[in-house]
């Protein structure tokens, strides 16, 4: 029999081992539980280096939110040293990026297009409700493992409108990064990768006060007033940093 290997991710104790403990009943279904994101990323770390990858994450939608009463969410699932600082909807992204045959299911309090639609962009593969049954959770799971993509019906229309309104967002700021120099473009992935402008200067071999020219007709271009909504807006145009790992760096003068 192939087994599921499942991992449970939510910070209210109750939840996650009942859930577990359901999920662990099943013949097939192998589970764990885990009670943050950086928890979760170190069972997977572990698990991949023991030869025994999970192959999918169940991820609370709220997760390291704390209760609405303002009292911190529960004890952790799992008593180990956890900062609580990665949500569920970053998660997602983080271990599509480390893991990417990992499928991840997230699991919500309440239908949120807008939050289900960012799960999607993500990489989840599926949203479900907490409350749904058991038989129903069984199925997203072996769906997402075949490559379906399960949404609640009453979430399709919503998700499918803040996917298009997206999309839209990203067209516009292509365009804005498109207008950029070849120069600009390599600052504003220097933006990205968070470096400051001595590094920026340093890394380009530039003096200072060009780097801060450049970054001043950058966020003019974009039509943004700080470096943190140049960021924001190169991510949304699939601008991603530049890499760090070398130190080989283009000096061609079509780059000046």
């Amino acid at each position: 029999m192939v087994r599921i290997r499942v991992l449970v991710v939510d910070d209210h104790r109750i939840f996650a081992e009942s859930l577990a403990a359901a999920l662990a009943a099943e013949p097939d279904v192998d589970v764990s539980a885990a009670g943050s994101g950086p928890a979760a990323l170190r069972c997977l770390e572990r698990a991949a280096a023991e030869g025994r990858r999970f192959d999918v994450l169940l991820v609370d939608a709220d997760l390291g939110v704390p209760a609405p009463d303002g009292r911190p969410a529960a004890p952790p699932v799992q008593a180990v040293d956890e900062d609580g600082s990665v949500d569920g909807i970053s998660l997602v992204g983080g271990v599509r990026s480390a893991q990417p045959q990992v499928r991840v299911v997230v699991l919500a309090e309440k239908d949120d297009p807008a939050r289900a639609a960012l799960a999607l962009q993500a990489g989840a593969s599926g949203w479900v409700a907490k409350d749904c049954s058991l038989s129903r959770l069984l199925t997203v799971i072996r769906g997402v493992l075949r490559d379906e993509t399960h949404l609640p019906p009453a979430l399709l229309t919503g998700v499918l409108r803040e996917l298009t309104a997206a999309r839209r967002h990203r067209t516009e700021s292509e365009r804005l990064v498109e207008s950029l120099t070849p120069r600009e473009r390599e600052v504003l992935r220097c933006m990205v990768a968070g470096l400051g402008r001595k590094a920026v200067a340093e890394r380009l071999y530039l003096s200072p006060h060009t780097v801060r020219t450049h970054m001043q007709n950058v966020l003019g271009k974009l039509g943004v007033h700080s470096t943190l909504a140049a960021v924001a807006l190169a991510r949304r145009a699939g601008v991603g940093p530049v890499d760090l790992s070398g130190d080989v760096v283009e000096r061609g003068g079509q780059l000046a």
